[in-house]
């Protein structure tokens, strides 16, 4: 058996221990305060509803179905669109039911802070700041350009023959149009989350009449027999005054170039619907959360796939996709039937749908480093709030500068990618953090509560270490306020368990570590399909927490397979990894089924766990998978810059390191001053005594 003394043999085992204890401490939250914010609770659904809207139904809308359907899919891109979305509400599930129940600031970063650890809430976090702030800028660029065309191209005209700028990785001429426009939504933003709410409001409004007025009109222009051409015996097809090439057309007809094209289109539509996310930022302004952000996350997903899958139709019926403009796809098919008056309402749509989308992206930057500077993790002066505004003015200003600097320099043609790999790996770890959230005992603990069994540090101390060792060592600091609390010293994190095994009390402690021992492989393999009891207890929490990191590694494994080898698997080096992976997310699949759930109520509870946090999971891989390396790489870049940061300042101005690592480093330390004699003389004795 394991000996009893739990001794780490030195300073190595220290450091790793206290590492270990660094990277996956947890956020804890007192339930009973949940609501308490220094923020103004003053949006309602209907404000949120518009924020998502808004952020996810940019001027991507009037592009993107025209893009895709004449590149990829054709007819078929309102096939995409219906994958697109319901890969989307998987995650949109994951979001709201943590919405419901964790009501912070901060999104995908509080969501894995709760439940995951602190390293990986620090990534997140790090990358959804890249996220929002890449996409403000992009977008930013887009609104000025847009905006511009309506003034017929004078003020760019001016920026390109007076500014002109030769620096490599820098933009041909600033854009201050768009350093403008940012600063402005900056100022409008840090004045007040209500006055933001009614702008924000008021140009989703107009984009969604200007889009039903283009579905109307377009409806009465629409024609079917474009959905069933074919091409001629030479592969091509003639329309209007021009002739398109058999490349163009493929084989004609509602799905011209196969079903895997459906799949890659879904890919490319799947970023359409980014956004919505910025509504679970909104946790400490909302009047009421747990009901408001779920319900906010379902109907602005279920809108913008109406919007999508209407005008797609429409499009694709009023002009053969082989003809569309992939730059212009709804003006260019208005003015093919005669209709330019519609240039003038589109170009009204796409600068109110680029507001309000701009909008949406700066709105969730200042929370999420807000709610990081809360917590420790950067830098605290971001976390001041200002008390007649009730917003987080220090962070909005300074993160609405940095965007307005790199609207104004910076091509973001390249780094848009890096806006997918913050935005997918924010999604899967919120459905990993609900798998895990569901398996544990309680949902959050309390600052003060007592800590979970296993955690507490047990020491056997002989009558020979008790000698050597000062009384006032085997006393934990706390003792006195703990006891003012009503707890005793084998309460706390650092208490110290202490036991003479001459003294008599050998039973009791060998009855104590029965009740804390690890859990042996064999105990794992048999409960991770046959759990002993209907509720979560340790063990079962342990194997929910294991099975669901090994999920994720299959599923990587998985999607990296089958994303870059699709030609080669009839080579075996590649059909029985496959195999593999496939079977090993299929039996995990099945062990997270089986294992106990916590039924504490919700306001929201993603149906089917873990069927769709599984699913989520391996869309969200895969899709990360299928982005190219030079992604990678600058995504690798910017994790240097913010794990540095993270080092020398997060690690260690952390709330939680005050609260969990100093109490666990002094009985660490006291560990290492015990005799591994001791242990082993008690281990003997509990030996003795079980035969």
């Amino acid at each position: 058996m394991s000996p009893a003394a739990f001794s780490l043999g030195g300073s190595l085992s220290y450091y790793a221990t206290l590492l270990l204890s660094i990277v996956t401490r947890k956020k804890t939250v007192d339930e009973a305060h949940l609501a308490d914010t220094k923020l103004s609770r003053c949006l309602g659904t209907l404000d949120l509803v518009a924020l998502g809207v808004g952020s996810t139904l940019g001027a991507g809308v009037y592009v993107i179905a025209g893009e895709v359907a004449q590149k990829t899919t054709g007819p078929a891109v309102i096939v995409s669109f219906f994958i697109a979305a319901a890969a989307s509400v998987l995650a949109g599930l994951c979001y709201a039911e943590f919405g419901a129940r964790v009501p912070k600031s901060g999104s995908a970063y509080v969501y894995s802070y709760v439940t995951v650890g602190e390293l990986m809430a620090f990534v997140i976090g790090w990358n959804l700041i890249l996220e929002y702030a890449i996409g403000t800028a992009s977008v930013a660029r887009a609104w000025s350009q847009n905006f511009d065309s309506l003034l017929g191209g004078r003020v760019i005209n001016i920026f390109r023959q007076y500014l002109t700028m030769s620096v490599p990785g820098i933009a041909k001429y600033p854009d201050f149009f768009a350093f403008g426009i940012v600063l402005l939504l900056t100022l409008v933003i840090a004045f007040g989350v209500k006055e933001s709410a009614w702008v924000t409001k008021a140009f989703t409004l107009v984009n969604l009449m200007v889009l039903a007025t283009v579905v109307i009109a377009g409806s009465w222009l629409a024609d079917g027999a474009n959905w069933r051409i074919r091409p001629g015996p030479n592969g091509t097809v003639e329309f209007g005054n021009a002739t398109y090439a058999a490349s163009r057309i493929g084989a004609g007809g509602f799905m011209p170039f196969g079903l895997r094209s459906i799949v890659s289109g879904a890919g490319t539509c799947f970023y359409a619907f980014v956004g919505f996310d910025a509504i679970a930022t909104t946790g400490e302004e909302a009047k009421n959360p747990q009901k408001a952000i779920p319900v906010s996350i379902i109907v602005s997903l279920a809108i913008c796939f109406a919007a999508y899958f209407s005008l797609s139709t429409v499009l694709t019926l009023i002009q053969p996709y082989f003809a569309l403009d992939p730059l212009a796809p709804l003006p260019a098919a208005f003015a093919a039937q005669g209709w330019r008056v519609a240039n003038y309402i589109i170009a009204v749509g796409a600068v109110c749908a680029l507001s309000t989308s701009l909008l949406g992206a700066m709105f969730p930057l200042p929370r999420i480093v807000y709610a990081m500077a809360s917590d420790g993790l950067l830098f605290r002066f971001l976390a001041s709030v200002n008390r007649r505004l009730s917003t987080p003015l220090v962070a909005t200003l300074i993160t609405g500068l940095l965007s307005a600097v790199m609207a104004c320099l910076f091509e973001l043609k390249e780094l848009v990618d890096m806006m997918s790999i913050g935005t997918l790996l924010a999604y899967t770890l919120v459905a990993i953090s609900v798998l895990i959230l569901r398996g544990n005992r309680d949902d959050l603990r309390h600052p003060d509560a007592e800590e979970p069994p296993g955690s507490v540090d047990i020491r056997v101390v002989t009558h020979r270490q008790q000698q050597r060792l000062p009384a006032d060592r085997l006393k934990p600091e706390k003792q006195e306020r703990q006891q003012e609390r009503g707890s005793s010293d084998s309460d706390s994190a650092d208490a110290v368990l202490v036991c003479d095994p001459h003294s008599g009390g050998l039973a009791d402690l060998s009855t104590h570590f029965r009740q804390h021992r690890r859990m042996t492989w064999r105990e794992y393999l048999r409960l991770s399909f046959r759990p002993e009891s209907t509720a979560p207890t340790r063990f079962s929490e342990s194997v929910n927490r294991r099975n669901t990191f090994l999920f994720l590694a299959a599923a990587t494994l998985l999607a990296f397979l089958t994303e870059n080898y699709p030609d080669r698997m009839h080579q075996p080096g590649v059909l029985l990894p496959t195999l593999a992976a496939f079977a090993a997310c299929f039996g995990l699949l099945f062990s997270l089924y089986r294992q106990p759930e916590n039924a504490k109520p919700v306001a929201f509870r993603v149906p089917a766990v873990p069927f769709v946090p599984c699913l989520s999971v391996f869309i969200n891989v895969y899709l990360m998978m299928a982005l190219p390396s030079g992604t990678w790489v600058r995504f690798l870049v910017w994790m240097t810059i913010g794990m540095a940061i993270y080092c020398l300042y997060g690690a260690r101005s952390s709330t939680e390191h005050a609260r969990q690592t100093i109490r666990k480093m002094r009985g660490i330390r006291l560990a290492i001053e015990l005799d591994a004699d001791g242990g082993k003389e008690v281990s003997q004795m509990m030996d003795k005594e079980q035969d």
